[in-house]
């Protein structure tokens, strides 16, 4: 049973930084594997964030190139979201999943005052 446990938001204020963890735990083929990172804000639907294949090359939604990036520790099980210049908009409780599997993890939630 694969298990997603997502851990290191919290209240920032506008143009802070955070960084997101998430820890696979029931998965050998996690160096293998796409990952991702989604949000869903209050009233919306759930939106790919970011995405880190297997050879490490990533990818961004457009609302957040330049200001977040992605990466994984296959020896940990563990993929990576370092969050910067983060704005109101930015507010949303993010996910971390394994692509391909169904999966998601609780969320942790991340709030940028104004």
């Amino acid at each position: 049973q694969v298990q997603l446990v997502e851990s290191g938001g919290g209240l920032v204020q506008a143009g802070g930084s955070l960084r997101l963890s998430c820890t696979a735990s029931g998965i050998d083929t996690f160096s293998n594997e796409m990952l991702g990172w989604y949000r869903q804000a209050p009233g919306k639907q759930r939106e790919a964030v970011a995405l880190i294949k297997r050879d490490g090359s990533t990818d961004y939604a457009p609302a957040v190139q330049g200001r977040f990036t992605i990466s994984k520790d296959n020896a940990k099980n563990m993929v990576y979201l370092q969050m910067n210049s983060l704005k109101p908009e930015d507010t949303a409780t993010y996910y971390c999943k394994i692509t391909r599997l169904t999966p998601w993890g609780q969320g942790t939630r991340v709030t940028v005052a104004s």
